[in-house]
């Protein structure tokens, strides 16, 4: 008799399935992008009170923007997943009200919300430089 209960696969096999579908990677794409911004939220907020703290310490930034990479790229980081969440949020919310539930449409957006994030990704990048 066979069984019906669902098979684990390994991750192998998981990601020959879903590597080929663009709204399984923008799903998965988005999860990842959340869980970047959620672990640089407290740099952002350390960022947030230095500026505000004083004249001076808002100097120091502002210096140490100019000289310090990882301050740069962590802020890109954040950014650029910010961009991206927002992007694939907004694809949701359409899809909540009934634009692109079939598959085709689903695909469609999934691409379009992709490049569209891409260009604002390379927005981000252009302004953190």
């Amino acid at each position: 008799m066979k069984s019906k209960r669902p098979v684990n696969l390994d991750l192998r096999q998981v990601l020959a399935v879903n590597l080929l579908n663009p709204v399984a990677i923008a799903s998965i794409l988005h999860r990842m992008s959340g869980v970047v911004i959620f672990l640089l939220i407290p740099v952002l907020l350390y960022l947030l009170q230095q500026s505000m703290g004083s004249q001076s310490s808002f100097d120091t930034l502002v210096t140490g923007w100019h000289q310090n990479f990882i301050l740069r790229v962590s802020v890109f980081l954040t950014l650029a997943g910010l961009v991206y969440h927002l992007v694939m949020g907004c694809k949701h919310l359409l899809a909540d009200v009934g634009i692109g539930e079939t598959l085709e449409g689903g695909k469609r957006m999934a691409v379009s919300g992709m490049v569209l994030a891409g260009i604002g990704i390379i927005l981000v990048l252009v302004w953190v430089i």
